[in-house]
This record gives C-alpha cells, sequence and structure tokens, in this order.
C-alpha cells in the first residue's frame, strides 16, 4: 500500500477520456457491436462519464444531446406488463401497433429503465413524458415470487442486480407500491456469503458488484434507518467489511472476488460498498488512484487493467469510484463533483431527478 506523503499521481486525462466517451454515443466500434442491444446502458456510462468529469456541456453540442433525449424517449414502451425502457431500438418493428408498443419479445428491460433515467437526468429532460403509473407496474410484473426481480417480465435470469434497479427506481420515484418490500429483503439476506459479501444469487460466490448491489437497496429501503439493524447483523457486517477490505490489493486496486486480480469496476463497487458502510475513509485512495492512472488508454478511455483496451463502462467506474473515494493529495486533475453512493450519480443529477420525478418535486416545482 501507499505512503501518501510520498506518492506522486500522474495527471487524470479528463480531455481525452471525455472524447473516448464522446467518440462511444456517436456508434458503437465494431468490435462492441455485440452489445447493440445494451446501447441505453453504453449511453449511461458514456454521460455519466462526461457528467462526473464535468465535460458533457463543452464536449458535446446541444443538437447532440436533443438527439440523445428524443432517442431514449423511443425507447419506453408501454403494454400488458406496464411501462418501462428497451436496452435500444434493435428489435423494434416499424409497424407498432398503436396500443401496444412491445411483444412477447420485446418487452422493456429493468435494467436499462434505471440507466434511461439516470441518461435523461443527466441530460436535464424534464421527464414529462415518463409513464410513473406504468412503470410502476413494470416493475412489479418482474418481480419473481422468491421476492427477486428479472431484468425482463416474462422471464430470464433473475439476481441481486436487477433487485438494486427496482429498489433505485422506486426510490427516485418515491414510490414503493410496485414491490412486495418483505420478500425481496428475504431474498436479499438469502444472498449473504459465508465471505461476508454477497452472492448474485442465493448460495453463490461473495462478489463485489452484487455486495454493492445488497448493500444499496438496503439503504435504500424504506425505514432503513432503524431496521438495518436486522437486516444486517452486527456479524455479518463485520465480516463484509473484512472482505471488502482485502479485496485492495498490493497494487492498490480492488478484486471481485476471492484471490482474482485487480479490476477497475471493482474499484466502484467494493470501494461504494466500503462507503455505505461509513468506511470509505479506510481505504488507501491515494494507491486506489495510482491503479486507476496506470489503466489510463493514452488515447482517451479507462481500462479493466493496465494494458487492456478502453471501454465506457470502466470509464465510468473507475471515474465515479475516484469520485467517491478521492485521493487526499491536492490536484485539480483528480478533483470531481460529489456522487450520490446510493443511485450511482452525481449529486447535482440525483437533486434533477427529484425535482423531476418525485409527486414532492413536481408538486414543489409546479407552486414556484
Amino acid at each position: 500500500m501507499s505512503d501518501s506523503g510520498q506518492i506522486t499521481l500522474p495527471p487524470l486525462t479528463k480531455a481525452s477520456h471525455a472524447s473516448h466517451c464522446n467518440r462511444c454515443l456517436q456508434g458503437l466500434p465494431a468490435g462492441q457491436i455485440e452489445v447493440d442491444a445494451s446501447r441505453v446502458a453504453i449511453g449511461f456510462y458514456s454521460l455519466g462519464s462526461l457528467d462526473l468529469l464535468g465535460l458533457l456541456q463543452s464536449k458535446t453540442i446541444d443538437a447532440e444531446r436533443e438527439a440523445w433525449r428524443v432517442w431514449l424517449w423511443q425507447q419506453q414502451a408501454s403494454g400488458s406488463y406496464g411501462t418501462g425502457f428497451k436496452g435500444s431500438s434493435y428489435m423494434t418493428g416499424h409497424d407498432r401497433d398503436p396500443v401496444v408498443d412491445y411483444s412477447e419479445y420485446d418487452t422493456p428491460n429493468l435494467i436499462m429503465s434505471y440507466t434511461s433515467l439516470l441518461s435523461l437526468a443527466i441530460l436535464r429532460d424534464d421527464l414529462a413524458n415518463l409513464d410513473r403509473i406504468g412503470l410502476i407496474q413494470f416493475i412489479k410484473s418482474c418481480q419473481r415470487d422468491d421476492g427477486s426481480f428479472s431484468a425482463l417480465p416474462n422471464g430470464g435470469e433473475s439476481d441481486l442486480r436487477c433487485v438494486y434497479c427496482a429498489f433505485t427506481i422506486s426510490s427516485m420515484l418515491d414510490d414503493w407500491s410496485g414491490i412486495d418490500l418483505e420478500r425481496s429483503i428475504a431474498y436479499i439476506r438469502r444472498c449473504e456469503s459465508y465471505e461476508g459479501g454477497y452472492g448474485q444469487a442465493p448460495y453463490g460466490e461473495a462478489l463485489g458488484g452484487t455486495t454493492y448491489c445488497a448493500l444499496a437497496s438496503l439503504h435504500l429501503a424504506p425505514d432503513s434507518p432503524t431496521r438495518l439493524a436486522t437486516w444486517i447483523t452486527p456479524a455479518h457486517r463485520a465480516r463484509t467489511i473484512r472482505w471488502l477490505m482485502q479485496n485492495q490489493g498490493e497494487d492498490g486496486g480492488f478484486s471481485g472476488r476471492t484471490n482474482k486480480i485487480s479490476d477497475a469496476c471493482y474499484c466502484f463497487w467494493c470501494g461504494a460498498s466500503l462507503a455505505i458502510l461509513g468506511l470509505g475513509e479506510d481505504v488507501d485512495s491515494e494507491a486506489l488512484a495510482g491503479f486507476i492512472s496506470q489503466c489510463q488508454f493514452k488515447f482517451g478511455g479507462i481500462a479493466k487493467a493496465p494494458e487492456a483496451r478502453p471501454d465506457p463502462y470502466h470509464t465510468y467506474m473507475s471515474v465515479a469510484a475516484m469520485s467517491v473515494l478521492p485521493p487526499s493529495i491536492p490536484t485539480d486533475d483528480w478533483t470531481l463533483p460529489p456522487l450520490d453512493v446510493l443511485w450511482n450519480a452525481t449529486k447535482e443529477t440525483v437533486a434533477w431527478l427529484r425535482a423531476h420525478v418525485t409527486e414532492a418535486g413536481i408538486a414543489a416545482a409546479h407552486a414556484s
């Protein structure tokens, strides 16, 4: 680990990372065409990076931002399961039913609905077109009998990632009527691992990403301040902290599983988990920044590991980690806007969402 009095950090090359994200917003490169079905998520990672870097306005023009807003709204679809957002338009036919916007084969996606809402807020859309009632119905359609959620309402895998998305959207709307909370909390607790973290599903290996999803969900849930002690026992909390702390390696980065190498995305998943637990200051943030600096690509973007190819996902997660756990060494290059660690967006973007999505926020805006 580092000695913060001796380490010298190279610059965080914000402008080149912003250029990388902007290029990804213009169109997917040939090497990433397989993720076209998740283009909404790629858009969020790119827009989120620009938001965190403070370069959204300077690196994009009004027409580009408006085009993204229009395209995102085109992904909102209504039908028998409620209303949500699709991952892209690749499965949307030209002849759409005037009443039902999707079939059994191209339903909205819970994860893409979460990232769409964040992206629209980053773009400062007024969200007036959001079908709140339909979205709550869609969330309810995605909950399974065991308390988990699937990304699709008519099947597919169900795990903690989708639980987190359902909880976060409900928190955004300030409406939890679409969730059987008791069953969901019970499901989260069944995902506890003997190691201390949380698996993707019950009896699964502890993973950094799903540990974050579990902890953030439990802290977002209604009445969490008074009930967290029963949801997270002191003994399991201690094991979770120990497991997370031991995942920071000698290179300063975090691994997502026991005995794995460091990966830039887990710098956020594990680091943010510790921040949620109130132990962010225990992370060696200088060593963390040192690892991420080595993952920077010389032409822009951040990769999962040194010498690897950059992508929007690892770029966003790396920058988000540095927002949550900034190095104590004073430098403008590494200074970033504060992140809301539970919603995973800048606090300014979260404030925009609260003002334009919750009923209380909308009523206050109309009153003013």
